[in-house]
């Protein structure tokens, strides 16, 4: 579809989808796409054979992937792999269901290009994700996100993940560990030297266990918050080399409000995403890379509303990238841009 007229119908249904609250507007926007079925494709950007990448043993066919927390239980994988991603990445899950945090959890702030969240992963539980995954007809790099129940302590945290990794191990092309989003009370402790070096000590001895049980290794990568300083940052790359974790996505959502202060809902509990995110998780990245010297690829993520941001990214150090907040903003144009600047 030509770019200008993608646009133009995008810009026109988001009109009428930020009338609703977020959170409907998110599931109604998910369904709606889901319902044109074979039409979704109409959306995307042909495939570029200069557009390939090979990442952590992994072949994707363009750089440009949807991040976690869009589709939470792998609910639309074929509306959304028809729309030109080199990679989707589903989650996070938990072992168990769980309802996530009290509504209202969504806010929108459009004058920053910006969401706020404090959704709590909510999800249907591992089971239901894999049952959706089972049923649908997408063949591409999928991504699965795992994290811990909400009601389940620190210091039992990996039992919870070790039972995501076991369960999602064969349908996943990789996993994502998450221990950075900071709506979960606590999760972002995981971070802490200590306590990282216990859990991917034990996470990655299971996924050692489980190359062995189906004779291929996949791909496990920590997902990490842009609130972090300089030590803690060379202290996370530190134990990621000590573990021969095979990527970092840097970063997930940010607790600072600096940058959208001011607006009426940057008092708001949660996760600020979007454009205001860029600046501090580009930042988080170039330091990541410095500290890494390029032994552990890095996937850029927060920010992006532009192919030049999705440029910022490479320059700093990534070798995928991932949009969210930016996709909810500009629609599948963003795909298609992103995926332009990066060729």
């Amino acid at each position: 579809m030509e770019a200008s007229r993608l646009t133009l119908l995008y810009t026109l249904a988001r009109s009428a989808l930020f009338k609703l609250d977020p959170e409907v507007a998110h599931d109604l926007a998910l369904k709606s796409l889901s319902a044109l079925g074979p039409g979704a494709a109409l959306l995307g950007a042909g495939a570029d054979a200069g557009e390939k990448r090979t990442v952590m043993g992994i072949d994707f066919p363009n750089p440009v992937g949807l991040a976690a927390g869009l589709d939470k239980n792998g609910e639309y994988l074929d509306a959304l792999g028809a729309l030109g991603f080199g990679h989707l990445e589903i989650g996070t899950v938990t072992p168990r269901p769980q309802p996530g945090n009290p509504k209202p959890r969504m806010f929108r702030l459009p004058e920053h290009e910006a969401i706020i969240n404090r959704l709590g992963f909510n999800n249907q539980g591992v089971e239901k994700l894999l049952r959706n995954v089972g049923r649908a007809s997408f063949r591409g790099v999928l991504g699965i996100n795992i994290g811990k129940n909400f009601d389940t302590p620190n210091e039992r945290a990996a039992d919870d993940y070790l039972v995501c990794l076991d369960a999602v191990y064969g349908a996943a092309t990789y996993v994502t560990v998450n221990i950075s989003s900071p709506n979960t009370k606590n999760l972002r402790d995981l971070q802490s030297s200590e306590a990282l070096d216990a859990l991917l000590g034990a996470v990655m001895a299971k996924r050692a266990s489980l190359a062995d049980r189906h004779a291929r290794k996949k791909p496990l990568l920590v997902k990490v918050a842009p609130d972090l300083d300089d030590e803690q940052i060379e202290a996370i790359a530190a134990i990621a080399l000590k573990h021969q974790v095979d990527g970092l996505i840097a970063t997930n959502t940010t607790i600072a409000r600096e940058m959208v202060a001011g607006h009426p809902h940057a008092t708001q509990a949660g996760g600020l995403s979007g454009r205001p995110l860029l600046e501090a998780s580009t930042r988080a990245l170039a330091k990541l890379s410095r500290a890494l010297g390029g032994r552990i690829p890095l996937v850029g993520v927060g920010g992006i509303l532009s192919g030049a941001d999705a440029r910022a990214k490479f320059d700093a150090g990534a070798s995928l990238v991932q949009v969210y907040t930016g996709f909810i903003y500009r629609g599948p144009a963003l795909i298609a841009d992103a995926r332009r600047a990066l060729r």
